[in-house]
Protein backbone atom coordinates (compact mmCIF):
# COMPACT_ATOMS: atom_id res chain seq x y z
CA UNK A 1 0.00 0.00 0.00
CA UNK A 2 2.99 2.46 1.13
CA UNK A 3 4.40 1.55 -2.46
CA UNK A 4 1.04 2.82 -4.27
CA UNK A 5 1.31 6.46 -1.80
CA UNK A 6 4.92 7.02 -2.63
CA UNK A 7 3.71 6.84 -6.93
CA UNK A 8 0.97 9.66 -6.18
CA UNK A 9 2.77 12.62 -7.93
CA UNK A 10 2.63 16.05 -5.58
CA UNK A 11 0.00 17.91 -7.72
CA UNK A 12 -2.53 14.68 -7.19
CA UNK A 13 -1.44 14.69 -3.34
CA UNK A 14 -2.32 18.77 -3.49
CA UNK A 15 -5.59 18.85 -5.15
CA UNK A 16 -6.93 16.15 -2.43
CA UNK A 17 -5.80 18.12 0.29
CA UNK A 18 -7.96 21.09 -1.65
CA UNK A 19 -10.90 18.33 -2.14
CA UNK A 20 -10.40 17.09 1.32
CA UNK A 21 -10.91 20.74 2.75
CA UNK A 22 -14.00 21.40 0.54
CA UNK A 23 -15.92 18.11 0.99
CA UNK A 24 -14.98 18.08 4.53
CA UNK A 25 -12.37 19.82 6.14
CA UNK A 26 -11.43 17.33 8.61
CA UNK A 27 -9.91 15.26 6.41
CA UNK A 28 -8.43 18.20 4.09
CA UNK A 29 -6.67 18.63 7.39
CA UNK A 30 -5.78 15.21 8.43
CA UNK A 31 -4.39 15.25 4.44
CA UNK A 32 -2.20 17.88 4.76
CA UNK A 33 -0.77 16.55 8.63
CA UNK A 34 -0.05 13.01 7.02
CA UNK A 35 1.89 15.10 4.34
CA UNK A 36 3.73 17.09 6.75
CA UNK A 37 4.18 14.03 9.17
CA UNK A 38 5.51 11.37 6.36
CA UNK A 39 7.77 14.27 4.26
CA UNK A 40 6.09 13.68 1.45
CA UNK A 41 6.55 17.08 0.22
CA UNK A 42 10.18 17.68 0.83
CA UNK A 43 9.80 21.28 0.27
CA UNK A 44 8.03 21.97 4.01
CA UNK A 45 10.83 19.67 5.99
CA UNK A 46 12.98 23.10 6.52
CA UNK A 47 9.92 25.62 6.39
CA UNK A 48 10.12 28.69 3.58
CA UNK A 49 12.55 30.31 6.35
CA UNK A 50 14.48 27.38 7.47
CA UNK A 51 18.14 28.34 8.68
CA UNK A 52 19.96 25.76 5.81
CA UNK A 53 17.59 27.45 2.97
CA UNK A 54 19.42 30.67 3.77
CA UNK A 55 23.04 28.64 3.54
CA UNK A 56 23.70 28.74 -0.39
CA UNK A 57 20.46 30.58 -1.84
CA UNK A 58 22.18 33.05 -4.18
CA UNK A 59 23.44 30.19 -5.11
CA UNK A 60 20.74 27.73 -5.26
CA UNK A 61 18.43 30.95 -6.99
CA UNK A 62 20.89 30.85 -9.78
CA UNK A 63 20.92 27.36 -10.41
CA UNK A 64 16.73 27.32 -9.81
CA UNK A 65 16.10 30.50 -12.56
CA UNK A 66 18.69 28.54 -14.76
CA UNK A 67 16.35 25.49 -14.80
CA UNK A 68 13.15 27.40 -15.07
CA UNK A 69 13.95 29.98 -17.72
CA UNK A 70 12.33 28.59 -20.97
CA UNK A 71 15.29 30.11 -23.18
CA UNK A 72 18.01 28.53 -20.85
CA UNK A 73 20.57 30.60 -20.72
CA UNK A 74 21.47 33.17 -18.32
CA UNK A 75 23.06 35.34 -20.11
CA UNK A 76 21.69 39.08 -21.43
CA UNK A 77 23.12 39.00 -24.59
CA UNK A 78 25.18 42.23 -23.75
CA UNK A 79 28.67 40.90 -22.75
CA UNK A 80 29.75 43.63 -20.79
CA UNK A 81 26.69 43.74 -18.36
CA UNK A 82 26.58 40.17 -17.71
CA UNK A 83 30.78 40.86 -16.35
CA UNK A 84 29.22 43.58 -14.56
CA UNK A 85 26.64 41.32 -12.94
CA UNK A 86 28.47 38.92 -12.24
CA UNK A 87 31.09 40.95 -10.81
CA UNK A 88 28.15 42.83 -8.20
CA UNK A 89 26.68 39.47 -7.59
CA UNK A 90 30.45 38.27 -6.24
CA UNK A 91 31.12 41.10 -4.14
CA UNK A 92 27.55 41.14 -2.20
CA UNK A 93 27.98 37.65 -1.89
CA UNK A 94 31.41 38.15 -0.41
CA UNK A 95 29.74 41.01 1.67
CA UNK A 96 27.11 38.75 2.81
CA UNK A 97 29.61 36.21 4.09
CA UNK A 98 31.83 38.56 6.02
CA UNK A 99 28.32 40.34 7.27
CA UNK A 100 26.87 36.53 8.34
CA UNK A 101 30.50 36.15 10.31
CA UNK A 102 30.47 39.82 11.94
CA UNK A 103 26.88 38.54 12.97
CA UNK A 104 28.37 35.24 14.30
CA UNK A 105 31.36 36.84 16.10
CA UNK A 106 28.74 39.55 17.85
CA UNK A 107 26.43 36.86 19.15
CA UNK A 108 29.18 34.72 20.16
CA UNK A 109 30.41 37.96 22.48
CA UNK A 110 27.55 38.58 23.76
CA UNK A 111 26.78 35.18 25.09
CA UNK A 112 30.48 35.07 26.44
CA UNK A 113 29.89 38.48 28.39
CA UNK A 114 26.48 36.94 29.90
CA UNK A 115 27.71 33.89 30.48
CA UNK A 116 30.72 35.60 32.40
CA UNK A 117 28.22 37.86 34.06
CA UNK A 118 26.12 34.86 34.92
CA UNK A 119 29.41 33.08 37.04
CA UNK A 120 30.49 36.36 38.39
CA UNK A 121 27.09 36.82 40.21
CA UNK A 122 26.92 32.87 40.92
CA UNK A 123 30.35 33.02 42.28
CA UNK A 124 29.27 36.31 44.47
CA UNK A 125 26.56 34.79 46.41
CA UNK A 126 26.57 31.27 48.76
CA UNK A 127 25.81 28.21 47.56
CA UNK A 128 22.39 26.49 48.42
CA UNK A 129 24.04 23.16 49.74
CA UNK A 130 25.54 25.77 52.39
CA UNK A 131 22.44 27.04 53.87
CA UNK A 132 22.27 25.28 57.79
CA UNK A 133 19.47 23.00 58.49
CA UNK A 134 16.35 24.33 59.89
CA UNK A 135 16.64 24.43 63.73
CA UNK A 136 13.71 21.80 65.58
Amino acid sequence: MMERLDDIPKAAWIALVVLGFIVFWPVGLALLIYLKWSGRMSWWKNGPCGRSQQAGSREEFRAWRGRSRPWGSSSSGNVAFDEYREETLRKLDEEQREFRDYLDRLRSAKDRAEFDQFMNERRGRPPATDVPPPSA
